[in-house]
């Protein structure tokens, strides 16, 4: 134990047993215990009655199988130095997950609660009782820590949290290159989809009198699409795409406005974006394909995109190992539904729904809900914008 802490025995913390403990098979840690007592002990740091009778029951309770992570998780927390999994915002890794910064922050917010153990101002005993004062002081102690700034003015949660964020992005760019160039993919096997212009300028016409007016549904693709309603593209291609593109990818609720704001509730309007910030890559790139696969005249109702969702599988059958381009020996997860996950049909229809009444407004499917021209031309062009690099028109 003192070998894996670093430290010698008369300096251990709870902590610093606890995670020893972990690491040995739980049997053989119940057989160490009393010897591991009288160690330390004998050292001069006998810890506490309450400590050991935790360790005895965690670790009876890993041994015949009862334990779960969250039970494991609150006794080591409970130790007083291990800081809590989630602090505010920030949730840590696993220690081998962890990024170099994260590391950094966690071993600075132990060396944090020690120092304020050895100062006397967290009972460990109180928290592996459960003390709801308690607990909630060590809560607050370790959130102050990472609000507060460091002596070269840095402040834990935000640097941990921006970070977060960049790996985020970098995710979200990742899954929009697989995407875009699965996409170019498709279009490449169906081949170029004549532009209807007659329909083209019937439904830019329709769209530039619903943006004209107030309420539904010219403020959602408005918003949705980040134009401004005097700032049109005068082009009806560009018009049309901007709006498709943005139907797949919305901005934000935040110009939505309040109740009775352009005619109507922007609750009814949040919970739409809602909905459609829930259809993930894989999701749209099924419907896409189903659609541009089909032709005009395809169904396009919201369950008919979720039945596509489910039956997806972007691996040609003639061809299993070339089913995602950058991959030759098997798709990147991206292109892969979980199968232990069980579909959920009407959940995922109810994330489509807003997305074919904007559809119907657009013109890409008509009364019937079924595919038209004008939407077999534009909307795999309108996903080739969504996904191209900064979200503008692909090379």
């Amino acid at each position: 134990m003192a070998d894996l802490a670093g430290r010698p025995l008369s300096a251990l913390t709870r902590r610093d047993v606890a995670l020893a403990l972990l690491t040995m098979p739980s049997e053989e840690a119940l057989g160490s215990l009393p010897g591991i007592r009288r160690g330390m002990l004998a050292a001069g740091n006998p810890l506490s009655a309450v400590f050991w009778a935790s360790a005895e029951a965690i670790l009876h309770k890993i041994d015949d199988g009862d334990a779960t992570v969250g039970d494991v998780r609150t006794w080591l927390e409970a130790t007083g130095t291990e800081p809590n999994g989630i602090i505010g915002l920030h949730v840590w890794d696993e220690m081998s997950e962890r990024s170099q910064l994260a590391a950094e922050m966690h071993t600075r917010l132990v060396s944090h609660l020690e120092e304020r153990l050895a100062a006397g101002e967290i009972d460990p005993d109180l928290l592996a009782a459960a003390d709801p004062a308690a607990c909630q002081a060590h809560i607050e102690l370790q959130e102050r820590w990472m609000t507060s700034a460091l002596p070269d003015g840095r402040v834990p949660m935000d640097v941990l949290l921006d970070e977060e964020d960049e790996e985020l992005l970098a995710e979200w760019d990742a899954a929009d290159a697989d995407a875009l160039a699965a996409i170019r993919d498709l279009l490449g096997r169906v081949g170029g989809h004549p532009l209807p212009q007659e329909e083209l300028r019937r439904a830019s016409a329709r769209l530039r009198q619903d943006i004209a007016r107030p309420g539904w549904p010219g403020r959602l693709l408005i918003v949705c699409s980040g134009l401004r309603p005097g700032q049109l593209p005068a082009d009806d291609s560009e018009l049309w795409l901007r709006l498709a593109a943005g139907v797949a990818s919305p901005g934000g609720p935040e110009d939505l406005g309040g109740p009775g704001q352009d005619g109507g509730d922007s609750g009814e309007a949040e919970s739409e974006l809602a909905a459609i910030c829930a259809i993930d890559h894989f999701d749209w790139l099924a419907a896409i394909t189903a659609l541009a696969e089909g032709g005009p005249g395809t169904a396009a109702s919201a369950a008919d995109l979720a039945a596509y969702v489910r039956d997806y599988d972007p691996r040609d059958p003639e061809d299993p190992d070339d089913g995602a381009p950058g991959e030759e020996d098997e798709p990147d997860d991206f292109f892969l539904s979980d199968d232990d996950d069980e579909f959920d049909d009407l959940t995922m229809e109810g994330l489509f729904l807003p997305v074919t009444s904007l559809w119907q407004v657009l013109g890409a499917i008509d009364d019937d809900e079924r595919l038209t021209a004008l939407g077999w031309w534009g909307l795999p062009e309108a996903m080739l914008r969504v996904w191209a690099p900064s979200g503008g028109a692909p090379d």
